[in-house]
């Protein structure tokens, strides 16, 4: 196999690529193509991002949202977290422990229509994966508040699991009447321990978490919190407790925090948006407790209804793309039509280094004006959603400089994959519309262009295989191991990572290059 660049007979490859490039900067109208297909992407990005109106907040109150608005919490680090839950408890002044045995978890899930809303009058039962049932401290009954609390779920055993985001697995297995478990939490200070046992007797440590600026009382309790279905239905989980001690250091050792059960409903309200079945209520019978309660405590996905810093962005990328696309296939296919290639191939003899001197180049150009439009737009785009009430899931500098850097690969990939097609039919209308077939239409499928896909499968598939896969590159809507949620094309999600993503696009360029290295060498200029 000959590599794409040979030795030449006259020149180097620097000579070629200058004069490749001054060819480029000399045809006044691919300058201003290049310049207008940055300008689009900005602003494209403007007037994607000042039409959406998610109809979301995360105002630190809830009652300042704008009418008609749904409210979403922010936990401690400032991210957006689902914050649902049945709550029945007491207040803790000062060290102290709360032991519990849970011997029922059940629930039910919405059976109904998809277009009513959830009541408990068409259900049956059933209990997802990670309904949550168990103890709980938490400074605040406020929405976003830091917490730590140790549980047992619907399929995930037992699990210690704090402000949100911070999981560890305790006992395995599902809770019954004959498989009974016991949970304990024990504050000592900002920390706070988990343990489980079996049996009551032999207790496990699962692990601690430190809630930072705890202060001296807390509420502790009990808890029921179910999510929705990975369908998106509504469900419920009914949690049975006994044997409940709270033992508070304040009031000598192994007495009880006085003061009866209270039950609070968090994130119930009118303008909180996770979708719930029925309502959160106690039940007390002697030594025991029965709550029932709806929601999620876990870090929001895309249903919270949030955008990324990249969500206005796709429109533009792709407009630029059909621009650069025409630029990058007339790069070649100009100098066919006007039998300029005799003489580019007379001063360089070297077809392989005239072909990877025009990569260079338009790859280049592409690559500066993918970049620096992202660059600009991102931020721009940003702001304007902002602006318009708009809740943007938080991405750090460096996952930022990765969309910026990638949107230029993206651009860069595509042109010099155009560029191999213009040499391969050497006809411009030809190499356009395959590009544009090729590299432009499977995007259609995904989110943010023509709206959500209808077909969530074929999508996928066609993010994964085709060229469309680069703009991975573009995905910034988180994903957690503890909500059970689609993470389709549907809803957002681009099926490979980032990089993986951009590796696929790259394959199509080389194969497009190497094809046209070979039909260049064999055939007539």
């Amino acid at each position: 196999m000959s590599s794409l660049v040979e030795p030449s007979r006259s020149g180097g490859f620097r000579g070629a690529l200058l004069s490749e490039w001054t060819k480029f900067r000399t045809v006044r109208g691919w300058m201003i193509g290049v310049v207008l297909a940055a300008l689009m992407v900005v602003l494209f990005t403007f007037l994607q991002a000042n039409g959406m109106h998610t109809g979301y907040c995360t105002t630190p109150n809830p009652s300042s949202c704008v009418t008609g608005h749904q409210y979403v919490p922010t936990g401690p680090a400032g991210d957006a977290v689902a914050d649902t839950y049945e709550l029945v408890a007491k207040r803790l002044t000062g060290d102290g422990t709360i032991t519990a045995r849970i011997t029922s978890l059940a629930g039910r899930i919405w059976a109904g229509p998809a277009n009513e809303a959830p009541s408990l009058s068409d259900t049956r039962p059933g209990l997802t994966s990670w309904a949550k049932a168990g103890l709980l401290i938490t400074p605040s009954t406020k929405q976003g508040s830091s917490y730590a609390a140790v549980m047992a779920t619907g399929s995930h055993g037992v699990r210690l699991q704090y402000d949100y985001t911070h999981d560890r697995a305790g006992l395995p297995g599902s809770i019954s009447s004959t498989a009974p478990r016991w949970l304990r939490l024990t504050r000592t200070g900002d920390t706070i321990t988990g343990s489980d046992s079996s049996d009551g007797t032999n207790w496990r440590r699962i692990d601690s978490a430190h809630l930072a600026r705890l202060p001296t009382t807390v509420y502790v309790g009990l808890f029921a919190t179910s999510p929705t279905t990975s369908e998106g239905s509504a469900t419920q989980a009914m949690a049975s407790f006994d044997h409940i001690a709270i033992d508070s250091v304040a009031n000598g050792a192994g007495q009880a925090a006085p003061g009866a059960w209270h039950a609070t409903s968090i994130g119930t309200g009118p303008q909180d948006y996770y979708t719930r079945l029925g309502n959160g209520s106690y039940r007390q019978a002697r030594d025991s407790i029965v709550v029932t309660g709806s929601g999620d405590i876990a870090p929001a996905v895309a249903s919270a209804g949030g955008d990324t810093a990249s969500d206005s962005l796709l429109f533009g990328l792709v407009v630029a793309l059909i621009v650069l696309i025409v630029i990058g296939t007339m790069f070649i296919t100009s100098e066919y039509r006007r039998s300029l290639i005799r003489t580019t191939f007379a001063a360089t003899p070297d077809r392989g280094r005239v072909l990877a001197a025009k990569a260079v180049v338009i790859g280049g150009v592409a690559f500066a004006v993918g970049a620096v439009a992202a660059a600009v737009a991102i931020p721009l785009g940003e702001h304007v959603m902002s602006a318009n009430g708009n809740y943007i899931f938080p991405a750090d500098s460096l996952t930022v400089a990765r969309v910026i850097v990638g949107s230029g690969a993206l651009v860069a990939l595509t042109a010099v994959a155009v560029l191999g097609i213009g040499t391969i039919l050497r006809r411009s209308a030809g190499a356009i519309l395959v590009g544009v077939v090729v590299f432009v239409l499977p995007t259609f499928t995904g989110p943010g262009i023509i709206g959500p896909t209808s077909s969530g499968g074929a999508a996928m598939w066609l993010y994964r295989v085709t060229p469309a896969a680069g703009f991975s590159m573009l995905g910034l809507l988180p994903r957690s191991g503890l909500v059970s949620y689609p993470y389709t094309m549907a809803n957002g999600y681009y099926p490979l990572p980032p990089w993986a993503g951009l590796l696929v696009l790259g394959a199509y360029a080389a194969a497009a290059l190497f094809a046209a290295r070979v039909v260049l060498r064999r055939r007539d200029a």
